[in-house]
């Protein structure tokens, strides 16, 4: 198995090293920014995915890297972790339904409810030790689907019609479209930025760049909120006005 994410702020990233190392120790996970992972995903017989939901659709990035190299998933077996703030409807479906266009053989799905990204919004934010328990119920749920996945009985979860008119009609029939192309509504507030760079390191699009020491977005936003969640001075937002809470793997392990 090889295990290839996308992530935000860590979740995605944490529950697929979690899951790769309960099913082999030896298994190799790979981000789909790293140069070697086209490479990987060639040699991989089985691929397992992980990637956080946004309006119970893929992230315009992924979306992208799975579409741009569709000759790598012909004949591959799949399985699909999506990881949430709350509700995802068919997340791993998602991802699934879009390599099965590409050839490959989705086996099943795992979804887990992870500690909230959108950092800020107040609307998913719980107290750290809530956010602590998720993470824990989420390697709970983890382990139990690699020994489903061992006995041959993979977890099903969001691959099956009613999870797909869960995830049509909950989310993505009303905000589906925001994920369909990238956005260009991240701003940057320029009285709190003192142009330490960090964000633009971390921008998976090169879509932030330092301008007279000053950040500067662009339109290729892909809404994974690493910006905003690791910005020393929390001077970038995009869905709210202001940062409510910098949600990160790291505060819940």
């Amino acid at each position: 198995m090889t295990g290839i994410y996308f992530s935000g702020t860590g979740n995605s990233k944490y529950a697929l090293e979690v899951f790769c190392r309960e099913y082999d120790k030896e298994t190799a996970v790979y981000s789909i920014e790293d140069e070697d992972v086209i490479s990987a995903a060639k040699d991989a017989d089985m691929i397992t995915f992980a990637y956080p939901v946004q309006y119970s659709a893929i992230p315009k990035i992924l979306h992208d890297f799975i579409s741009d190299n569709n000759k790598l998933w012909k004949n591959k077996k799949i399985f699909v972790i999506a990881t949430m703030g709350l509700f995802s409807g068919d997340g791993s479906g998602m991802l699934g339904r879009l390599l099965k266009k590409y050839g490959a053989e989705v086996i099943g799905g795992l979804h887990l409810k992870m500690p909230d990204s959108i950092g800020d919004e107040k609307a998913l934010k719980r107290p750290l030790e809530k956010n602590k328990e998720l993470v824990k119920n989420a390697e709970l749920k983890i382990k139990e689907s690699v020994r489903l996945l061992k006995a041959g009985k993979p977890t099903q979860e969001g691959t099956g019609p009613l999870y797909r008119m869960a995830g049509l009609f909950g989310q993505r029939l009303y905000f589906g479209h925001k994920t369909k192309h990238y956005s260009d509504k991240l701003k940057i507030d320029a009285s709190k930025c003192v142009g330490c760079g960090k964000c633009e390191k971390l921008c998976p699009m090169d879509n932030i760049t330092i301008k007279d020491k000053l950040a500067v977005s662009g339109d290729r936003c892909t809404m994974c909120y690493r910006c905003v969640n690791k910005c020393p001075k929390q001077a970038i937002t995009l869905l709210g006005k202001r940062v409510v809470e910098q949600s990160v793997i790291e505060k819940y392990l």
